[in-house]
């Protein structure tokens, strides 16, 4: 099956929170519920469901991750993860960030919380085994201005065309990676809540600090992965999201679909 990395990237880095509009034009607290699928070779592994609430600039996004198809035959996995923050006039501004989920009957916990524009802690359950000589390890540098991978989804652009000429400094509690975009095309979408003009971005994966060298699956990902995401506008709030994203792993294609996004009545 395909890696846990890429997994994990296409459920947290790529999926959430597809199409979340920018609070600061709200004059009321507004909320989003979506429906998402995961495929792989185009069989379903995995499907979300997000909830969005957005309070003034605040943001609270909460959602659920379940094993579908033939991801419950090879590893079923459930969790659910929570993310809090404020949007600036730079992009969103993370206060914390909790993914609990289990897998193969093995509980896992990531919890991170943020502090004047950096990572202020972080708790990983079961705790990561002793690291090797090959282990990139973490400092505190690496930690300034990055943001969890909810966070890292939330674009701020005065124009479609500015959305992808950028680097998203993401964290994940364990990887902190440079997730670097650049222009691809641009094209129209239509889903159930959304209809309009798209830009996708080609996504190059580098990874910085947290990370064991030579791991295949994460050199493919730096060095051959081919990593799209296409992102949508919101009304005329200036932010962009994605909406769909493909992920080239070593055996096959991950592909994240948004198929309903909707006001919450």
């Amino acid at each position: 099956m395909t890696s846990p990395l890429s997994l994990r990237l296409a459920v947290t880095a790529l999926l959430l929170p597809a199409l979340a509009p920018s609070a600061a034009t709200a004059a009321s607290p507004q909320t989003f519920n979506g429906d998402y699928s995961i495929t792989y070779l185009g069989l379903p592994v995995a499907r979300a469901a997000i909830r969005s609430v957005y309070d003034g600039r605040d943001y609270n996004i909460s959602g659920s991750v379940n094993s579908a198809g033939l991801g419950r035959i090879f590893d079923d996995t459930r969790g659910s993860l929570t993310a809090t923050g404020r949007i600036t006039a730079n992009g969103p501004s993370p206060r914390a960030f909790r993914a609990e989920y289990v897998s193969a009957r093995k509980p896992s916990l990531v919890d991170i919380s943020f502090a004047d524009g950096a990572v202020a802690s972080t708790e990983i359950k079961p705790k990561p085994k002793k690291r090797g000589k090959d282990w990139v390890a973490l400092d505190k540098g690496h930690l300034r201005q990055a943001i969890d991978p909810i966070a890292s989804t939330m674009v701020r652009a005065d124009t479609i065309d500015q959305v992808c000429g950028r680097t998203v400094k993401m964290y994940d509690g364990e990887i902190r990676a440079d997730l670097r975009l650049s222009f691809a095309s641009k094209g129209d979408i239509s889903v159930k809540g959304y209809k309009g003009p798209t830009v996708t971005c080609r996504m190059n994966f580098q990874p910085v600090a947290g990370y064991r060298q030579g791991k295949k699956s994460l050199d493919y990902l730096k060095n051959r992965s081919r990593i799209m995401v296409t992102f949508a506008p919101v009304g005329e709030t200036g932010v962009y999201a994605p909406i769909y994203a493909t992920i080239g792993t070593q055996i096959g294609t991950i592909t994240v679909r948004a198929h309903r996004f909707e006001t919450a009545k």
